[in-house]
């Protein structure tokens, strides 16, 4: 579905954000990127469509190159959406009906299937009811599912999400994480950065972890959570769930290494202790 070559950037010539990005996402993927602010995960994603271009590199859709000129960015956009870590860098219409409409109509498509859409997008969020308000009326979580329900009407084959969780309350993460996992089962290849570390074992099946500029580590939650080298590099913590049984095993309690780092993997866990006892 995606894939970045040697991607290298460079804000000015005192600052390489980029230096040297290669990976690979396949498609029906739901993949985490790790990091610590200012690891280089903005500038990374902004990569994905095209907003940026990179100084040395190639990023590849669906196995063709991802071109600069107006006619293929728009092409390569319809297929991968960016949602921005602030709300208020990506809605500017006057209503929230005209901004979930905007990419939609620069397709040319017809009023009614413009309709549909921003309807069915403002639905799968949470905001029907909303189309007549001005966004700069709404919270901030409110905003946030507005940019979101931008993107899905254009119906984006890659989704990528820059700190989506940034400003949700408790409430909203839940939702939120809920909403992701049912794009993915449809189909929607899903991509996101996030500090939510307790999230990304129940949704992620694949994990990148970027420091600096550069990625570190890739794989599985169970095998990036393994390694503290790399977490510690990161600037990253384990799973909560993962941190309990650590601190359990640290009091004498023999968990034989294979920490949980979800709920239902941490019930199995204790089922099968207490049944062994």
């Amino acid at each position: 579905m995606l894939e970045v070559k040697n991607i290298k950037y460079s804000y000015n010539s005192e600052y390489m954000a980029l230096k040297g990005v290669s990976l690979k996402i396949e498609r029906g993927d739901m993949v985490a990127l790790l990091g610590k602010n200012g690891a280089g995960k903005s500038t990374l994603f902004l990569h994905l469509n095209g907003i940026y271009q990179p100084d040395e590199g190639k990023v590849f859709i669906d196995g063709e190159e991802l071109k600069y000129d107006k006619k293929s960015l728009l092409k390569f956009r319809q297929k991968v959406g960016i949602v921005f870590q602030n709300p208020d860098d990506q809605i500017f219409a006057p209503t929230v009906e005209e901004d979930v409409a905007f990419g939609p109509l620069n397709l040319g498509l017809p009023m009614e299937e413009v309709q549909d859409r921003v309807e069915e997008a403002l639905s799968r969020v949470g905001m029907s009811g909303y189309e007549k308000k001005a966004p700069h009326h709404l919270s901030g979580g409110q905003k946030k599912r507005v940019a979101i329900a931008g993107i899905l009407a254009m119906k984006p084959e890659l989704m990528v999400l820059d700190e989506p969780t940034a400003g949700l309350d408790p409430q909203g993460v839940v939702d939120l994480s809920r909403l992701l996992k049912e794009l993915n089962a449809e189909g929607i290849t899903i991509l996101i950065s996030t500090h939510e570390v307790d999230l990304v074992p129940d949704y992620a099946n694949k994990v990148f972890v970027l420091v600096d500029g550069l990625l570190i580590g890739e794989g599985t939650p169970k095998e990036i959570f393994a390694q503290p080298e790399i977490l510690e590099k990161a600037n990253l913590k384990v799973p909560i769930i993962t941190e309990l049984f650590q601190k359990l095993e640290d009091e004498g309690i023999d968990m034989q290494e294979d920490y949980p780092l979800t709920i239902e993997e941490a019930k199995e866990k204790f089922l099968n202790l207490l049944n062994k006892n």
